[in-house]
C-alpha cells in the first residue's frame, strides 16, 4: 500500500472566490430564514432564556465545523461529506446514503419553510388556510426554479440583504425600547415555572441548531477559493461567529420585548417583537421582509436539492429519469417536480417545529459521517499544508452530534426513517438495475 503524500491536481475550475466573497457566502446561508420563524418555538421550551440554547447550538456547530475546516483543507477538491465519505470508508452505500441525507434535509427544509411562510407574517397580507396556502407556495417556488438558474438566483444578493436588514431593525428597535425603560428585560434568564433548566436547554439547542446549518454547503465551492488551505478557515469560523453574535442578540430582543407567553404563541415572532417595541413600524412592512427571508431561504434550498438530485442522477446514483432537463430553459424539470412533490407531502406530516428537528436529524447524520471522516483520514497524508483541528475537537464533535440526536422524538426518528428507506430503496433499485446491465 502506497503511503506517500498526495498532490491534489491543478484544478479545471476559477478560482475566483476571495476571502471577503467567501465569508459573505457562508454568512448568507447560516443567516436565513430559520431564526424568522423559530424564536417562538424555542421560547416554547425555555422561556425567555432564548440566547442560551442558541448559544449552545453555536459551540456545538462550531465543533463539526472544524471537521469541515480540516477536510475542505485537506481536499480541495472533494466536494461535500459524501465524497469525504467515500475517500474514509470506501463503502458506495455510506457516500451515497450520506448525499441522500442532504438531499432529505433539503426538501424537509423547504417544507418548513412553506409553513412559515404562510404563518402570521401572510396573515398580515390576507387570511388564508396555512395548509394550501404552503402548497401554492412551493409551487410557485418550483416554477421560478424550473425558469432558470439565473432567475433564480440574481436576486439572491438583495433578498440577502433585506433579510439581514429585518434582523438588525429588530435589535435596534428593542434596544431603544428597554433604554427608555420598557419592555421585560428581567425575562432573558427566566425559564418557565416547573421546568428542569439543563433539560429545556438541550431541547431547545435541537431547535436552534436549525439556524445555524448551512455551513456546510460551502464544502462545494471549495474547489473554486483562491489559497483555499489559508483562507476557508478563516471565512468559516468568521461567518458563523458574526451569525452567532447576531442571533443571540435577536435571543435577548426577543425577550426582552414581550412576554414569553405571546412570543411563543407566534407563528410570526419577530413581528410580534417589532410591534411589541410601539415604534409605529408598519406590520406589513416587517412582515414583507419576513416573507422575502423565508422565500428566499426556501428557494434556494429548493434549487440545492434539485440540482443534487440531477446529480446524482447524471452519476448513476438515482434513476436516470431525473436527469431530465427542459430543452429551452435547460433545468431540471422531473428533479424538481420529484423534489417540490416531497416537500408538499411534508408540510401535512408535521409543524414547523418538527420539521426543523428533522432537518437537524439528517444533518446530524451526515455530520457524524464528515467527523469520523477526519479521524479515519488523519492517516491518509497529503502534501500541502492544511487546517488541522485538534485531535479532541473531532470526538467532541461526534459527542455532540450523539447528545442531539438522542433529544430527537420519536415522530421526528419516524418521519426521518421513512426518508432513509426511500433512500435505501433507490439505492436498491440502482444496483439491481446495474446488475441486469452486467
Amino acid at each position: 500500500m502506497d503511503n506517500s503524500p498526495q498532490v491534489a491536481p491543478a484544478s479545471k475550475l476559477k478560482q475566483g472566490i476571495t476571502g471577503p466573497m467567501l465569508y459573505l457566502f457562508i454568512l448568507g446561508d447560516v443567516l436565513g430564514a430559520g431564526i424568522y420563524a423559530l424564536v417562538g418555538e424555542v421560547s416554547g421550551e425555555v422561556g425567555g432564556a432564548i440566547w442560551v440554547p442558541l448559544a449552545v447550538a453555536l459551540l456545538l456547530a462550531l465543533l463539526t465545523a472544524s471537521s469541515y475546516a480540516e477536510l475542505v483543507t485537506k481536499y480541495p477538491k472533494a466536494g461535500g461529506a459524501a465524497v469525504f465519505a467515500e475517500r474514509a470508508f470506501k463503502r458506495p452505500i455510506i457516500s451515497f446514503m450520506v448525499g441522500f441525507c442532504m438531499l432529505a434535509a433539503g426538501v424537509t427544509s423547504a417544507a418548513g419553510l412553506s409553513l412559515a411562510f404562510t404563518g402570521d407574517y401572510l396573515a398580515s397580507f390576507v387570511d388564508v388556510p396555512p395548509g394550501p396556502a404552503a402548497i401554492v407556495f412551493l409551487l410557485l417556488v418550483a416554477l421560478l426554479n424550473a425558469r432558470g438558474i439565473s432567475e433564480s438566483v440574481r436576486s439572491n444578493v438583495v433578498m440577502t440583504v433585506i433579510e439581514v436588514s429585518g434582523l438588525v431593525l429588530v435589535i435596534v428597535l428593542v434596544a431603544v425600547m428597554v433604554g427608555q425603560g420598557n419592555g421585560h428585560p428581567e425575562q432573558i434568564t427566566q425559564f418557565p415555572a416547573g421546568v428542569n433548566p439543563a433539560t429545556a436547554i438541550l431541547g431547545a439547542s435541537v431547535i436552534a441548531y436549525y439556524s445555524f446549518v448551512g455551513f456546510e454547503v460551502s464544502a462545494n465551492v471549495a474547489e473554486e477559493v483562491r489559497d483555499v488551505q489559508r483562507v476557508y478557515p478563516k471565512a468559516l469560523f468568521g461567518a458563523m461567529l458574526t451569525a452567532g453574535v447576531v442571533y443571540l442578540l435577536i435571543g435577548v430582543a426577543a425577550a426582552a420585548a414581550l412576554p414569553t407567553g405571546d412570543l411563543a404563541n407566534s407563528s410570526g415572532p419577530l413581528l410580534a417583537v417589532v410591534s411589541a417595541t410601539g415604534f409605529g413600524v408598519p406590520d406589513w412592512l416587517f412582515s414583507l421582509i419576513a416573507l422575502v427571508a423565508v422565500a428566499n431561504g426556501a428557494l434556494l434550498t429548493m434549487i440545492m436539492s434539485s440540482r443534487l438530485t440531477f446529480g446524482m442522477a447524471e452519476q448513476g446514483l438515482l434513476p436516470r429519469v431525473f436527469g431530465r432537463v427542459l430543452p429551452n430553459r435547460k433545468t431540471p424539470w422531473v428533479a424538481i417536480i420529484a423534489t417540490t412533490g416531497v416537500a408538499m407531502v411534508l408540510t401535512v406530516t408535521g409543524g414547523l417545529e418538527s420539521l426543523a428537528e428533522t432537518v437537524v436529524l439528517l444533518l446530524l447524520l451526515v455530520f457524524l459521517s464528515t467527523n469520523l471522516s477526519v479521524i479515519v483520514l488523519r492517516r491518509d497524508p497529503v502534501d500541502h499544508k492544511h487546517f488541522r483541528a485538534p485531535l479532541v475537537l473531532p470526538y467532541l464533535a461526534i459527542a455532540s452530534c450523539v447528545l442531539l440526536l438522542a433529544q430527537q422524538s420519536g415522530s421526528v426518528w419516524l418521519r426521518a426513517g421513512i426518508l432513509l428507506a426511500i433512500g435505501l430503496v433507490l439505492y436498491g433499485v440502482r444496483r439491481a438495475v446495474k446488475g441486469k446491465l452486467g
